[in-house]
């Protein structure tokens, strides 16, 4: 059976009920417990979580390590006991990305990494010594020169 979700950003859309998640505590300064994730393909860097009851809410997530290779996440022990995780092959887990109108500006939220178990996701504060709320995801990337002609 499939939900419908209307989106400013993308139209309506049909969601498998399954593949919508259930935020019980919510997202962190974000309104609503239901959302989605959408990708235009499974090789897509970056995926939208998208709000089931707020057409206008869409948040960019990625997973972290295909910008940060040496991402960790820690967790008390309560707190994964809680989320029925163990280590990280139990979640998929995302990070959100804030954009931005240049490459160089585009940064990742390493602090509060989202953890998707089953059809619940959970927003966490990762313990983690290195771990910041603004991280560069293209901060070694230059540009190349112009080709003016």
């Amino acid at each position: 059976m499939n939900v419908i979700l209307q989106s400013s950003r993308f139209g309506e859309l049909q969601i498998p009920a399954e593949a919508v998640l259930d935020f019980p505590a919510g997202l962190i300064g974000l309104g609503g417990r239901r959302f989605a994730l959408l990708a235009r393909s499974e090789e897509s860097a970056f995926v939208w979580l998208h709000s089931m009851d707020d057409p206008d809410l869409a948040v960019p997530v990625t997973n972290p390590w295909r910008f940060f290779e040496d991402y960790e996440i820690e967790l008390g022990d309560d707190e994964a006991e809680r989320l029925g995780i163990s280590g990280p092959e139990d979640a998929s887990i995302y990070v959100t990305v804030r954009s931005a109108p240049a490459l160089d500006d585009f940064c990742a939220n390493l602090r509060a990494p989202i953890l998707v178990v089953g059809n619940q996701g959970h927003q966490v504060i990762n313990q983690a010594a290195i771990a910041p709320v603004r991280a560069p995801l293209f901060a070694g990337l230059q540009e190349e020169p112009s080709r003016a002609a």
